[in-house]
């Protein structure tokens, strides 16, 4: 199926990019009149922020039982003008809200009393750490710092059961970052409530008699899809903790934050050989980090032989006919304090430069060191250093990286920023240097950029390649306008080894234009039409190719989300335009309290990726998700990754892939789960068995044990491995990991 304009074989592409970009421009300029004139009949925030709450500090700590029934909750201040910030803003939410918020010495404690007329509806599971995210929360963020650049984020679901991570600059929460801290929760006739302890050892502060800080209180509403927040989240403001409410404290003690997390892990793994599973490796590993509080803001983390193993083994993915390889988050706990300082200002969705700091690319480290922090009020450092383990690499069996990040915070959220980055290998090198920030031009209107440029050396050759990376972007946002615009510069040669790099040799031009509709409806909540589009240049082959979203997007209740789209697109491979034209279609909802569904599903032309004969095809792809939860405890998930792939000459069929995952988990107590998860790839003809026992008291002291099985469609002849129509176990594995944080 193509658009009626657009032809590969005719240089009508030509005629839809300038019609795009056209229309880009007049949605802009239109964007911007609705928007002032909108900003006219909003009320004008003051210009003065609020003045600080003074809290009440705790002589008795609160029992952290999820009652509120402790005097410090009648005495402290208690926050309730809750307003919605989605579907709509400043509307009244369905149920009523309290937040309370106070402190001693050594922590700070938060409660909500969150009111339900129907408490038999909320949505709540005894759940691992940060698997909350489809129950009822209720999260504090609070930026310790009064700086707008970042904020910590705590979130509880009705049974206390925790989720945590940091708030970035542009208002998203990165999960990634586990914090000590303690809470329970309850389910009573009234709704839920929530208590919570976070000790002072788990954050960084200023160290100063009396601070202001700035907090924001969030409840999240699955069954009627509201957000609501307090303080009110004003929509023509897209600078989130600037809004937060400050807070004044008075005494906070500062302890020098000192821990060791001795670890020990032991693996087997064994493989198929000669018709027997032979023993393959097996590693015992001793592990040793520590933490060290250089000041109340700045902490340095070192670590021999870091515990850098990975528990749980990334989901499938369809792995055949790329043009770059997979991106899988990281998950190791070495590396994960700290991320959100390695985000960098002018990124933008699907550019060539995905990260500049990409972890997974150090391997097996033998020792590594990380410093972050505040070296003062505005200023902001990371570093981190490791060096890699590569037995029997035939350049460098232990190359170096090294990465420094450096943000020097302004006014409201702007910052300005530089990056080095270095790959030492052997007598070779690949080293990235540069600036980055973002800047508010006025409450909806944000401009961010990047500069890098990369120093590659391979070998001893003696000739270094020198290239650039440059980025500008522009955000707009109103409560009726989302707008967006960029221009990414990626030259031939630029090479980053520590980041995450799709492509090189690219000039991009990129647009997005949002108009939220808010209609009189109970059933539809918010609907979104939108257009999303980028343009390149190839430097390379002097030829231009275009992608272009239309979309439609509604909001209904239950946390249901619909969206259709149509696509008129090509991509520039191997020096010819192939056609990307096609349409899809995706949704999710919790349609009841136990049972949470999404689907995905494109067409679209595609192109198999052969760099000496590529050739046009037709791809289809189709994802889908069943969560059912009978119970608190028990958690089933089914995930289904279908793709496909025809020859368009003559409609061949050269491939298809699917990936069958099952997610099967018994969470006891919120400290101790059992899980078992079976993935098919018929692609491979592999099937996968894991089963896993799981035990974390805090983030640190745990201890895990599994067991894992491939197997494959193989028989032993007594010669060889032939296919085959059952199944052969191929491989085995077990591990057992054991850890203790020490916290003095």
């Amino acid at each position: 199926m193509k658009f009626p304009l657009f032809d590969i074989e005719k240089p009508r592409w030509v005629v839809l990019t300038v019609i795009s970009t056209l229309t880009v421009f007049s949605v802009l300029a239109t964007a911007a009149a609705i928007g002032e004139s909108d900003k006219l009949r909003q009320p004008k925030p003051s210009a003065d922020p609020p003045p600080p709450v003074v809290l009440v500090r705790a002589e008795t700590p609160p029992v952290i039982d999820g009652k509120l029934d402790d005097a410090i909750w009648s005495a402290t201040a208690k926050f309730g003008n809750f307003k919605t910030f989605k579907p709509d803003s400043g509307k009244d939410p369905s149920q009523r809200t309290e937040a309370y918020l106070t402190y001693d010495a050594e922590n700070i404690y938060f409660a909500f009393r969150c009111f339900d007329t129907e408490p038999g509806k909320v949505k709540a599971a005894i759940s691992k750490r940060d698997a909350v995210f489809q129950d009822d929360v209720a999260f504090l963020i609070i930026d310790t710092f009064n700086d707008n650049q970042s904020g910590y984020c705590f979130i509880l679901n009705p049974l206390g059961i925790q989720g945590d991570g940091m708030m970035n600059v542009q208002g998203n929460v990165d999960d990634t970052f586990d914090m000590v801290w303690y809470s329970k929760g309850r389910i009573d006739e009234k709704g839920w409530s929530v208590e919570a302890r976070i000790p002072l050892q788990s954050i960084r502060f200023p160290n100063k008699e009396t601070m202001t800080m700035r907090a924001l209180f969030v409840r999240f509403f699955t069954r009627t899809s509201e957000q609501a927040s307090f303080p009110p989240v004003d929509p023509n403001n897209s600078a989130l903790l600037i809004q937060a409410q400050p807070v004044q404290v008075s005494g906070l003690k500062y302890k020098r934050v000192m821990e060791i997390l001795p670890a020990f892990t032991y693996g087997a793994r064994y493989a198929a050989a000669e018709g027997r599973l032979a023993r393959e490796e097996e590693n015992r590993d001793f592990s040793l980090t520590g933490k060290f509080g250089v000041t109340s803001d700045l902490t340095l983390d070192g670590a021999y032989n870091p515990d850098f193993s990975q528990v749980e083994a990334d989901a499938g993915q369809v792995d055949i006919n790329l043009r770059y390889a997979n991106y899988y988050p990281e998950k190791r706990p070495f590396f994960l304090e700290g991320m959100d300082l390695w985000q960098f200002g002018g990124a933008m969705e699907d550019a060539p430069l995905l990260s500049v700091v990409y972890t997974r690319t150090i391997i097996e480290p033998v020792y590594g060191f990380r410093l972050t922090g505040k070296i003062s009020r505005s200023d902001t450092i990371a570093a981190l250093y490791a060096r890699d383990d590569l037995p029997g690499d035939p350049i460098d069996t232990h190359p170096d990286f090294t990465i420094a990040r450096y943000k020097h915070s302004l006014k409201n959220d702007a910052y300005i920023g530089a990056f080095y980055s270095g790959h030492e290998l052997g007598r070779g090198f690949n080293r990235l240097g540069g600036i980055d920030g973002r800047f508010r031009l006025g409450q909806p209107s944000v401009l961010s950029f990047h500069l890098f440029g990369s120093f590659t050396r391979a070998g001893n050759d003696g000739q270094t390649n020198k290239d650039h990376a440059l980025s500008l972007y522009y955000n707009y946002s109103s409560r009726k306008w989302v707008v967006e615009l960029g221009y990414q510069d990626v030259s031939r040669n630029f090479q980053v080894d520590t980041g995450f790099l799709t492509r090189t040799g690219v000039r991009r031009f990129a647009a997005f234009a949002m108009y939220q509709i808010y209609p009189k409806s109970k059933f539809f909540q918010k609907i979104e039409p939108f257009y999303w589009s980028y343009h390149i240049y190839d430097t390379i082959y002097g030829m231009w190719e275009t992608m272009n979203f239309f979309v439609a997007r509604f909001y209904l209740p239950r946390n249901t989300q619909v969206r259709f789209e149509g696509i008129a697109a090509n991509e520039i491979y191997a020096g010819r335009r192939f056609d990307r034209t096609g349409y899809g279609f995706r949704t999710k909802t919790q349609l009841y309290k136990q049972l949470y569904i999404s689907f995905f599903a494109r067409h679209w032309g595609s192109i198999y990726y052969d760099p000496e004969a590529p050739y046009q095809g037709d791809e289809t792809r189709l994802m889908c998700g069943v969560r059912y939860q009978p119970i608190e405890k028990l958690d089933f998930q089914l995930d289904l990754t279908y793709t496909d792939f025809y020859r368009r000459s003559d409609q061949e069929k050269i491939y298809n892939y699917t990936i069958l995952r099952s997610w099967n988990t018994f969470q006891i107590n919120k400290y101790l789960f059992l899980r078992g998860i079976v993935e098919y790839n018929t692609y491979r003809k592999r099937l996968t068995g894991d089963a896993l026992v799981s035990f974390t008291y805090i983030p640190g002291t745990v201890f895990y044990v599994g067991y894992g099985s491939a197997f494959e469609r193989l028989e032993w002849t007594g010669q060889e491995y032939v296919s085959a129509d059952r199944f052969l176990e191929t491989k085995r594995g077990f591990f057992l990991k054991v850890s203790y944080l020490w916290r003095f």
